[in-house]
């Protein structure tokens, strides 16, 4: 059984509501999740849990949140070679750089060696009833991609 970590920044609750329906996906392989906020969460507590999942809402032209800053430079201080991640966010198709802060976590990850086994997940706003299928099956392909690696 894997044990996963949801961390995510939302402010109206989009990004919350995306991080639920992921860490359903998650439960419902049988695996166990535990979801916490980027501001109660030190990224070293990545390195406690098979693998994680990061989430972030994108604030004006692609910047990040500013309740994930600490969260992000944090990342700096840590070794993540070959450890599994996936990321998700939301945003506002009307910026030019959509959901701009996922890319930027995204190649802040990779860059200290993290393995991301998902394509980013991104969506505008709150997901739709078609996108909500979406983001379980993230959860799902997540842990089951971590299952049959391991």
């Amino acid at each position: 059984m894997a044990n996963i970590l949801i961390v995510y920044a939302s402010l109206t609750g989009n990004t919350e509501e995306i991080a639920d329906l992921i860490a359903a996906g998650i439960k419902g392989s049988d695996h166990k999740v535990v979801m916490k906020t980027s501001e109660e969460c030190r990224a070293d507590e990545l390195l406690n849990y098979d693998g994680a999942l990061i989430g972030l809402y994108t604030w004006g032209d692609g910047d990040l949140p500013d309740e994930f800053l600490d969260f992000y430079e944090e990342l700096d201080e840590i070794d993540l070679t070959g450890y599994p991640i996936a990321l998700f966010g939301s945003g506002d198709t009307s910026y030019d750089l959509f959901c701009g802060a996922v890319d930027t976590a995204e190649a802040k990850v990779k860059e200290r060696g993290a393995v991301v086994k998902e394509p980013s997940l991104k969506i505008e706003y709150s997901p739709l009833d078609e996108e909500k299928n979406d983001c379980r099956a993230l959860g799902t392909r997540f842990v089951n991609s971590m299952v049959s690696a391991g």
